[in-house]
């Protein structure tokens, strides 16, 4: 299991100089990848995005490339164009301000005088970039694993006190079915009593069966220890998990919510709220699980 969060850089050499590549994840829902590379390099942009969609899962990913040294060759001064600018910036000198100094470095504040890198060899520049790309991804995931341990121990122990809460819940399930037969016994002798009505018996343990079905809770508590035992399971994989734990955290949240509207006891109501707000803790760590 790993954190969805963490940093990846990697180097690889290229031309005289070399390419590096930074790899920052966040958590989020889907797989966003979004690169950030210097201009003489942005018809790779798409090949490393596509790289990093083979590469990882959900998350979102912020790629950032650079490039040090004489990594590409220079871009070409475009002569022509740039005599003829010269020349024209001497003539305006010479009609608005005679005998004054045009240095040449003027030219260096004339746009697209120097024409693109259209000779680059883009094979060996891809190779660089995906050999980077891969040191970037391998120290991004061991950074990532190492959080993972934490937010291991972390599920685990949240898990482990919302099986305690189950359990507490499953002890006092038997109470309840008491209580509610308790509860319309007192109400029926109050009732029979004021006003000398007898009581059916068979008609009375009728009612209480079908008021202790419907507050039975024994079919919950065994889905609620399945769902535990599954999200147990999960916390050694080394498969993205997190969207696994998003459903079975929804599933767990359905029987707790079962198991409060069936139970009226106070001291059990407590124990379900507690339950509750450990999957909502459990639910706010998860969102950070690849």
């Amino acid at each position: 299991m790993r954190s969805m969060t963490g940093f990846g850089s990697g180097e690889a050499p290229l031309g005289n100089g070399k390419v590096r590549i930074e790899l920052r994840s966040l958590n989020h829902r889907f797989l966003e990848v979004r690169v950030k590379a210097p201009p003489e390099l942005s018809e790779s942009v798409f090949f490393l995005e596509q790289s990093c969609r083979k590469q990882l899962t959900r998350g979102r990913y912020d790629v950032l490339v650079r490039l040090e040294g004489a990594a590409l060759p220079p871009p070409e001064l475009d002569m022509d164009r740039a005599r003829a600018v010269y020349q024209n910036l001497c003539a305006l000198r010479d009609e608005l301000t005679p005998n004054t100094e045009l240095p040449v470095t003027v030219l260096a504040q004339v746009p697209d005088l120097f024409t693109g890198r259209s000779h680059i060899d883009y094979g060996p520049v891809q190779v660089a970039l995906a050999n980077s790309l891969a040191q970037a991804i391998k120290t991004l995931d061991e950074m990532r694993t190492t959080e993972g341990r934490t937010l291991q121990g972390e599920l685990l122990s949240r898990l482990n006190t919302a099986r305690s809460l189950r359990e507490q819940i499953a002890l006092k399930g038997p109470e309840i079915v008491e209580a509610t037969h308790r509860r319309l016994r007192e109400r029926l002798d109050r009732l029979t009593g004021d006003h000398g009505v007898p009581v059916d018996e068979n008609r009375l343990e009728a009612e209480v069966a079908v008021l202790a079905d419907r507050s039975d809770i024994t079919e919950e508590l065994v889905r609620l220890n399945s769902h535990f035992d599954q999200f147990e399971s999960l916390l050694d994989s080394s498969e993205p998990v997190g969207r696994r734990f998003d459903f079975l955290l929804q599933e767990i949240g359905r029987e707790a919510n079962t198991v409060g509207a069936k139970c009226q006891d106070a001291s059990l109501a407590q124990a379900v709220v507690g339950l509750k707000s450990e999957l909502e803790r459990l639910r706010e760590q998860v969102q950070n699980v690849e």
